[in-house]
């Protein structure tokens, strides 16, 4: 019975965990962090199911189409399912405004609906943008789909360890392999110091006469979840502060609310900073790392960034390939 740690509890961890568990169903499965559910960085993130292959460098155009088309895949049959409360996950319409046209974006073809507005449309919304789109797609709800993702995962036997890990050597000789799922954390844990921080600060009101999300090109944009709307944003690249910043709130409320004036007035529930594990291109692959105590079969998935919620059930499928190669040249060396 092969023994395998998942090193990290945010979206890619857990549902890297998961899916190692449908792959290697005898295995026991070990989630190790010291971050879980409202420490980590994805229990902040909005949720909105819009990939692009611009947000994620130095992958292939078709690998990353690949990732998402199993995201929405999975999200979707959520969104549908009798669990989809539980879950987090609903269908919402929304809108997309830009000065620029967007031509064929890569969720297009993945999302329920798409189309071009008409200028009468544009017009009646009162947006000064030139372009507008109307898109119905997935929006995850992580304060309910980690937990859920976590009871899943014990159901299936997976157990669960509060520990900080200060180096990989610590499992060499106790687990068979090791997935580095540690995010940001990966610059020092394996010293990989191209992992960069952008980052990120939502605003959450509530506001619940707010039944669709809209994103533009300007940093404003809002969407809404089960409970609150998410109003933002900001990216500021190797920025390392998780303070927030006053201006920063200010910046994101003054946008937000010339965006989109039924906004105002909508009591602010929280907010949220935290810096968005940004690698180009992220990290997918396998290694065996040399230790003075042994060596160790590691698979790292993590650098996601901003699109951390729409590609972690695809990575994690590809995550899980990964181990299942490590242990099977385990047993072809026996």
């Amino acid at each position: 019975m092969p023994k395998i740690a998942v090193i990290g509890a945010g979206v890619v961890g857990l549902s890297t965990a998961i899916n190692i568990q449908k792959r290697q169903p005898s295995a026991e499965v070990t989630i190790i962090a010291d971050r879980f559910d409202k420490q980590t960085t994805s229990h902040g993130a909005g949720g909105l199911f819009r990939p692009n292959v611009e947000h994620t460098l130095g992958v292939n155009p078709d690998t990353v189409t690949r990732w998402s088309v199993e995201g929405f895949k999975f999200y979707s049959s959520l969104a549908v399912s009798p669990e989809s409360r539980d879950t987090g996950h609903m269908i919402m319409p929304g809108y997309v405004f830009s000065n620029t046209e967007i031509q064929n974006p890569l969720y297009k073809s993945l999302v329920f609906s798409f189309r071009q507005l008409t200028p009468d449309e544009l017009r009646k919304l009162s947006v000064n943008y030139k372009y507008g789109y109307q898109v119905t797609t997935v929006i995850t709800d992580c304060s309910r789909y980690l937990p859920w993702l976590m009871t899943r995962f014990k159901e299936h036997g997976g157990t669960v360890e509060n520990r900080h890990v200060k180096s990989l050597e610590e499992f060499v000789g106790e687990y068979e392999v090791v997935v580095n799922c540690t995010g940001f954390s990966s610059r020092e844990l394996v010293g990989d110091k191209s992992v960069y921080p952008v980052r990120g600060h939502l605003i959450r009101l509530k506001a619940p006469w707010i039944k669709y999300w809209v994103y533009t090109e300007d940093s404003a944009y809002f969407v809404p979840s089960f409970d609150t709307v998410a109003i933002g944003g900001i990216r500021q690249k190797n920025n390392f502060s998780l303070d927030i910043d006053p201006k920063d709130t200010a910046g994101i409320l003054e946008r937000c609310y010339k965006l989109w004036p039924s906004l105002k007035g909508a009591p602010i529930q929280r907010e949220w900073v935290d810096l968005r594990p940004h690698r180009d291109p992220l990290r997918l692959e396998k290694e065996v790392m040399k230790f003075p105590k042994g060596s160790l079969n590691v698979v790292h998935n993590y650098g996601h960034g901003a699109s951390g919620i729409t590609l972690s059930w695809g990575t994690s499928l590809d995550a899980a390939t990964l181990v299942a190669e490590h242990l099977n040249q385990n047993t072809s060396r026996l």
